[in-house]
Formats: C-alpha cells, sequence, structure tokens
C-alpha cells in the first residue's frame, strides 16, 4: 500500500489546536445550541427550564433524545427554524416504526460538506482524487453526503450509488477511482464479482476504501487490505446527528475514529442506568450538536457501544471501533452477543467466507441460533462441513453459547446493497 497521509499543512486549523482551545470552543457552541434548541424546538423547551451551563459537564443533568422523541415529533417537531429556511430533508428507512426525519439549512449543508471533506482527506483521500461513491442516494444520507463532502474537497465524483453490481467493477476498471465509499459488507460482493470477472482486486485503481453504516471488525479491515491492497478505513455518522462524518479514522495511525469535536460533544453512557462514563470506559455513545441550525440534537443516545480514547492524529478525542449495538445484542440463554463476534471468529477459519446470518428461532421455551455461513469458493465442502463444527466449537469455548453452524455453498447468504441484514429473527 502507498503512503496516503495527509500533509500537515492541509489540516485546518482546528486540527491542529491545543485541548484546552478546543475546550473553549465547544463550551461557547454548546451554550449557543442548547439556547437555539430551547427557544425554537416545543420538546426541549418542555424538557427542561433553562439552557444555561456553567461548565462542560454540566451537560449531564439534561435528559437525553432518542428515537422515540424524534418519532413522537415526526415528521417536523423538533425543527428550530421555520421551514421555509429548510434546504434539504432526509430521513430514515422507518422499517421499525415511522421514520426519524432530518432537516438540513443552508449552513448545515456547508458544515456536513465541508466535514465530510475533512473526513475523506484523514483517510487518505486528496484533491483530483476520483471517487467512486456506492453508498445509496436518496433519503439515505449515506450517498450525499459522501458526493458533496468529495467535491468539497475537490475530487471528481463517481456517483454509482448501490446497486448493480457487474456494473460497479466495470467503472472500477473503467474510470480508475482511488477512492471507493461503500459499506464493508458491499465491498466484499464487490471483490465476489471481481473475481467471478477474472479481475485480480489488488490489480485496481483503488488506493483508499472509506467504510461506514454498520459495524465491522478489525479482522474484516485485515480481509478487505489483503484482498485489495488499499487502506481500508473507517467513518462513522447518523442521519439523525448529521449523516456520514461525524468522525473518521485518520489513515497515519487507523486507530479509532477522531471525533469532529469542534461541531460534536460526546458522552459515553452505562446503556442501563445513563450515568455518565470516564474517558475509556465502554458504554454507549451520546452525541450533542454544537454548531446544526435546523435541528440541533442535545444527547442522542446513538445505541453504538464503543470507549472514549485520547486524541492521537488529531486533538479530538477518538472512538474505538464501534463493533456493536445495543439494538444488535442477542440475548441466548442468557449469555450476550453480537454478530460482530460471529464475524471476527468466521474470518479466523479460512475455509469459510466472511458472508453469513445469524438466524433465531424458538423451539418450545428454548431460544436456538443457527449460523448460516458461506463456504468459500475452492474450499472442499468436507473441509468446510468440519470448519462449520470446529467454529461451533469456538463459538462455545469464547462467547459461553451453544449454535448450530449450517455451511452452505458460495452466493447461499443473500447480498447486501447497503447495510447487511446480520439477524433474522424467525422467532
Amino acid at each position: 500500500m502507498e503512503s496516503r497521509t495527509p500533509l500537515p499543512d492541509s489540516l485546518e486549523p482546528i486540527e491542529r489546536a491545543s485541548v484546552s482551545s478546543l475546550r473553549d470552543l465547544q463550551l461557547s457552541r454548546l451554550r449557543w445550541s442548547l439556547a437555539h434548541a430551547h427557544a425554537n424546538v416545543p420538546h426541549y423547551r418542555g424538557a427542561w427550564d433553562s439552557p444555561e451551563i456553567a461548565d462542560l459537564s454540566d451537560l449531564a443533568r439534561f435528559p437525553f433524545t432518542d428515537k422515540a422523541v424524534l418519532r413522537a415529533n415526526y415528521p417536523f417537531g423538533m425543527f428550530a427554524v421555520p421551514r421555509t429556511s429548510i434546504a434539504r430533508l432526509h430521513a430514515s428507512s422507518g422499517t421499525t416504526g415511522r421514520p426519524t426525519v432530518v432537516g438540513y439549512t443552508r449552513d448545515d449543508l456547508d458544515t456536513w460538506a465541508r466535514l465530510m471533506a475533512r473526513s475523506i482527506r484523514a483517510a487518505g483521500g486528496r484533491p483530483a482524487d476520483r471517487v467512486h461513491i456506492a453508498y445509496g442516494y436518496g433519503l439515505f444520507t449515506g450517498g450525499l453526503g459522501a458526493h458533496y463532502g468529495a467535491e468539497q474537497l475537490g475530487c471528481t465524483v463517481i456517483p454509482v450509488s448501490g446497486g448493480m453490481t457487474e456494473r460497479q467493477v466495470t467503472l472500477i476498471t473503467d474510470f480508475e477511482p482511488e477512492i471507493i465509499m461503500v459499506t464493508p459488507s458491499y465491498m466484499l460482493a464487490i471483490v465476489d464479482e471481481m473475481h467471478r470477472q477474472g479481475i485480480d482486486p489488488r490489480t485496481t485503481s483503488l488506493k483508499v476504501g472509506i467504510f461506514g453504516a454498520e459495524p465491522w471488525t478489525e479482522d474484516l479491515r485485515t480481509e478487505i487490505e489483503e484482498q485489495l491492497d488499499l487502506h481500508a478505513v473507517d467513518i462513522y455518522g447518523l442521519s439523525e446527528v448529521m449523516g456520514p462524518g461525524v468522525a473518521s479514522e485518520c489513515v497515519e495511525t487507523k486507530d479509532g475514529l477522531t471525533v469532529w469535536e469542534d461541531h460534536f460533544y460526546p458522552e459515553i453512557i452505562d446503556p442501563l442506568t445513563g450515568e455518565v462514563l470516564p474517558d475509556g470506559a465502554l458504554g454507549e455513545l451520546v452525541l450533542t450538536s454544537l454548531t446544526k441550525q435546523a435541528m440541533p440534537v442535545i444527547r442522542y443516545r446513538t445505541r453504538d457501544l464503543t470507549r472514549l480514547l485520547p486524541g492521537t492524529a488529531r486533538p479530538m478525542r477518538r472512538l474505538e471501533k464501534i463493533t456493536g449495538r445495543t439494538d444488535d445484542m442477542i440475548i441466548l440463554r442468557g449469555v450476550n452477543l453480537f454478530p460482530t463476534q460471529i464475524e471476527e471468529l468466521i474470518l479466523r477459519t479460512p475455509a469459510l467466507a466472511p458472508h453469513f446470518q445469524c438466524v433465531l428461532t424458538r423451539t418450545g421455551r428454548l431460544d436456538e441460533l443457527t449460523i448460516k455461513v458461506e463456504r468459500r469458493p475452492g474450499a472442499v465442502p468436507e473441509t468446510a462441513f468440519t470448519a462449520g463444527q470446529e467454529l461451533a466449537t469456538h463459538i462455545k469455548n469464547t462467547i459461553g453459547v451453544s449454535v448450530t453452524v449450517d455451511v452452505i455453498p458460495p452466493d447461499g447468504v443473500e447480498r447486501s446493497l447497503g447495510k447487511m441484514r446480520r439477524i433474522v429473527d424467525n422467532r
């Protein structure tokens, strides 16, 4: 892999600022955001009496915002500006209820584009790079967020969107992009298609992959980097807070996601008690927007599990790689497990491919978990069957729960054009 480290003189001043000056800026912007939300959003005005704070730690006394609050105020009840000032709307899929709707002023869109440009540059992107965007476009924030950020950085955008995997490979081959932005699970589908077409993924023009929108492990990073000979870099965001670009890994360290703390204030809480935990403790990420005009969010519960760590490549704090969500946790006979734990063990089993699903069923009063996993192309079926039995043993020994492993032929697991559906609940 060639070096893609950003030049120091390309960094913004805030990316070189001292921690104390960053905290001063956060306090000033947090005071503005709390006052703006309290004055203009009926929910926040009813949730707390005064927006005044003396210190950043005072934020802990404010109540949380969650998806239930956003859905209760559907569609525009959380907006803090007149609808005539809204330049764009985005929304979640709403697969588990009403969608969550977010709005942006033109200033919000400019901020988002700048933060996405900063994220792409931190990941190793450079002006004039060609950026192949395979995130979905539309109400989902991924595609358009990546698009405008890449343009802001001065890149050439190839707005492919998701799907049509054969065409994805053709365009990568013909247009020779240096960067691809896509979910990690769909990148695996693109790699499979390259192999089907007789293309060695390591021979493509790709130098950087910016992967987000779903949890993924360090083992999957290694798999992707070895398959494609590129830098696999994580990016984080969620539509309720802005979209992608809330945090990004820096290519020179690849040691966790740098939170752009000049625009977002992070906290880690105990997901059961809501208590704020110290930096370094594992818990649920809570985010407060510091500069959003159209829809400020105060202490939004992301459901993502991570740690806050000191800054390395930048003075801002880092998020440990997010590999689980409180709402993706499977509780099986009293044992908690996450799909990423299964992924990690599969990737250490050479005969098995990283395409899998966790299928939950119920027999009588007991829940059962079957791991449907593909054997790698070229693996002997008998060898893959034995590997499946070994995987079940590893899961029992490391996670502490008995599961059934069903090894199926290649292409047997449905392919995702966006976020992979890892859990199939048939109970």
